[in-house]
C-alpha cells in the first residue's frame, strides 16, 4: 500500500500548486481525512455532512486524476468513479425541495 502511494505522490494534483508531499505523510493525510469525513458524512449534523460530502468528492476527483495520469486501467479507476458518483447523487438528493 505504501509503495503504491510513492507513485501517487509523484503525480499528486497539488504539485501543480508547488506542493510535493512525502508519500508517507500523503498516505496518512488522505487516510485520516477520508476517515473523519466519512464518519461525519454518516453521523454528523446536516452542515457537516454537506462539508464532508464536498471534501470526499474533492478527494475522489484527485484519486481519479491520479489514476488517469498513471494510465491505470478502467477497472482500477471504477471504484473511485463509483464513489464520486454516489457522493454527487447524495449531494443532489440532499438538496431536494421539501415536501408539504
Amino acid at each position: 500500500q505504501k509503495s503504491q502511494f510513492v507513485r501517487f505522490a509523484e503525480v499528486c494534483p497539488l504539485k501543480e500548486f508547488g506542493f510535493a508531499p512525502e508519500p508517507g505523510q500523503y498516505l496518512e493525510a488522505v487516510g485520516w481525512t477520508e476517515a473523519v469525513a466519512g464518519l461525519l458524512l454518516a453521523f454528523g449534523p446536516q452542515l457537516l455532512q454537506e462539508i464532508s460530502n464536498f471534501v470526499l468528492s474533492v478527494i475522489m476527483i484527485g484519486a481519479i486524476y491520479t489514476l488517469l495520469v498513471l494510465r491505470e486501467t478502467l477497472a482500477i479507476c471504477a471504484p473511485a468513479t463509483l464513489c464520486l458518483g454516489l457522493l454527487l447523487l447524495l449531494n443532489i438528493r440532499g438538496h431536494a425541495a421539501p415536501t408539504k
